[in-house]
């Protein structure tokens, strides 16, 4: 996106052939200059957006070895500590519900969203065969 652009801005402002190629006969620039000429800030801020989000989420992964669901390097949940799956809501809007007991025994949840995470419904099926 922010590649495009840099090249929507050459061509809209510096690419004399291009300006000339789509001016009409009286000089009025058609809509193909018009979104040249437009259109970059938008698109270089969409791709700052998009670059920002995927630095964010660069170290998003999670595993689901034999004994446990790692989440991140911090986040582990042992599948004996699992007491409930809620997969109400996986088909319809992506995401479930873990219920398990922390390092503390108190009871906690964590929500996993299909946002976040890639091949989450080959997690959850993972989880519900080791819980089984």
């Amino acid at each position: 996106m922010g590649g495009f652009g840099i090249y929507c801005i050459y061509d809209g402002y510096y690419n004399e052939g291009f300006i000339k190629e789509h001016k009409d006969t009286e000089g009025n620039p058609n809509s193909t200059l018009v979104f040249n000429q437009k259109s970059p800030p938008y698109l270089i801020g969409a791709a700052a957006l998009l670059g920002i989000y995927l630095f964010a989420i660069k170290n998003e992964k999670i595993v689901a070895d034999d004994n446990e669901l790692i989440i991140s390097s911090k986040e582990r949940i042992s599948y004996n500590s699992i007491q409930q799956i809620d997969k109400t809501y996986f088909e319809k809007k992506g995401f479930f519900v873990i219920t398990f007991k922390d390092k503390d025994g108190k009871e906690a949840r964590r929500k996993l969203n299909e946002r976040t995470y890639d091949n989450l419904a080959a997690i959850l099926d993972h989880l519900v065969a080791k819980i089984s």
